[in-house]
């Protein structure tokens, strides 16, 4: 779905202004969201009588309440995304969710229990106003058919990458040796700078994220009242086919903010010439591998789209979740060298966290495009909130995962992981050709649309 634009915006290097005002404000939202990640579940399991005090939580419970957040965090975008389709529109549902997201990592700066559930539930419900919203944002900057859309959203995706990479080690660092709560602190100064940003770049979006209730686009208008078309149904099907493979996904993937993290903190050899490196900074490599190799993944998909060779959003989904199973063979192999000697090599973690990423790069912007070029205008933000809201219950399976591996083992969990995946991949794929008859030529004929010149 990508919104009538009623100007024509302006472009530099080749996108609209409009997606870096996106990229810079998301990129704050992630450093502070992850930032606080980084760290909250170090938190829980730190000893409360440490210098630097945590909770002192059993590592089970630990990852129950980070698999509970996460997926609320994300299930929250499903009423952002109605409340932005059906009430105020896409661009002030982002606007109110930074301002929610910086009280609640504000509020988590106190070294209260009462303060720290409400700053949870404060960023809750401000991920679920912007995370969907602004998402769609993106699509609505590109025209139906514009194949730079696409490099767009993995533009786009390596702006929420950097804010992960450098939350990871500042926000990381902060927390592990001044303290968890100045650590929190961080978090939300940043996500202050974001908000500012955002604020100041309104003139760049004000053709995109409208309410379409008000807009002054008759075909706008009347897509919002007419029933769903046959078309538009099966494309909805698609869509809701496609997030099993998101759900089991983001199940997978998100071992890295709970059992990989901890295994990292715990299991991990992570003496470096004499300097032992934070367990939190092993949630940098991702983002890291993300900046490295994000362009050069939409560049290599784009090429073989404009030569004619396959490369549907379905088929890299398909083989994003396969490369990102794959990835944990790698802590299958850390899992028998721990067993053997008592601790495992970092190489382990890098070449998993390596394979995770290509993964990612192959379903996760990918995913977010198709979406925009899927969903009927009317029901843009909520099917973008529906998405978000499976990658929700994704990080739910991955705390469950995670807190079975105190019984089974981590061995049983990582290889368990790596087969499913895989298995799961090749299943989808057996169907994909019929699954893409359903989506009646949406990515066909797509082409560069230069709205500077048309």
């Amino acid at each position: 779905m990508a919104t009538t634009q009623l100007v024509k915006p302006k472009e530099l290097f080749g996108h609209p202004v409009g997606l870096y005002v996106l990229f810079f404000t998301e990129m704050w939202e992630r450093f502070s969201y992850y930032g606080m990640r980084a760290i909250l579940v170090l938190y829980l399991v730190a000893e409360a009588t440490a210098d630097n005090a945590g909770l002192g939580w059993s590592n089970g419970d630990a990852l129950s309440l980070y698999g509970t957040y996460t997926m609320l965090v994300y299930v929250a975008s499903i009423p952002g995304g109605i409340i932005a389709d059906k009430l105020i529109g896409q661009r002030k549902s982002v606007l109110l969710g930074g301002i929610l997201l910086v009280f609640g990592h504000s509020v988590l700066a106190v070294e209260e229990m009462w303060a720290f559930y409400t700053g949870l539930g404060l960023i809750i419900g401000g991920v679920g106003m912007l995370k969907p919203n602004i998402s769609t944002m993106v699509g609505g900057l590109y025209k139906q058919g514009d194949i730079r859309r696409d490099k767009g959203f993995t533009i786009f995706y390596i702006g929420i990458n950097v804010g992960a990479f450098l939350s990871s080690l500042i926000v990381g660092y902060v927390g592990e040796v001044y303290g968890w709560h100045y650590g929190f602190g961080l978090a939300g100064i940043g996500m202050a700078l974001g908000l500012i940003q955002y604020v100041l770049g309104q003139k760049h979006l004000k053709h995109v994220g409208n309410f379409l209730g008000t807009s002054e686009n008759e075909e706008e208008k009347a897509a919002s009242k007419r029933p769903l078309s046959k078309i538009e149904k099966d494309r909805v099907v698609v869509l809701f086919i496609s997030f099993l493979l998101v759900i089991v996904f983001w199940g997978a993937f998100e071992q890295a903010g709970g059992l990989m993290n901890i295994y990292a903190s715990e299991k991990t050899n992570r003496m470096l010439m004499g300097w032992e490196v934070p367990a939190s900074w092993f949630q940098s490599l991702n983002a890291m591998f993300i900046i490295i190799f994000g362009t050069v993944v939409a560049a290599y998909w784009a090429k073989r789209k404009l030569n004619g060779k396959l490369s549907t959003s379905l088929f890299k989904m398909i083989l994003g979740l396969i490369i990102m199973g794959a990835g944990f063979f790698f802590m299958t192999g850390a899992s028998m060298q721990y067993d053997d000697g008592g601790s495992s090599a970092m190489y382990w973690l890098v070449l998993a966290y390596l394979f995770h990423t290509i993964g990612e790069l192959c379903l996760s912007p990918v995913a977010l495009s198709y979406i925009t070029k899927l969903s009927p205008v009317k029901y843009g933000s909520i099917m973008m909130g529906v998405y978000f809201a499976m990658t929700g219950f994704g990080n739910k399976l991955a705390g469950l995962l995670g807190e079975s591996a105190s019984e089974l083992g981590e061995y049983t969990i990582f290889t368990g992981i790596a087969v499913f995946c895989v298995l799961f991949g090749l299943l989808v794929m057996v169907f994909r050709n019929k699954l893409e008859k359903l989506t009646h030529g949406a990515e066909d004929n797509e082409r560069i649309i230069n709205t500077q010149t048309e």
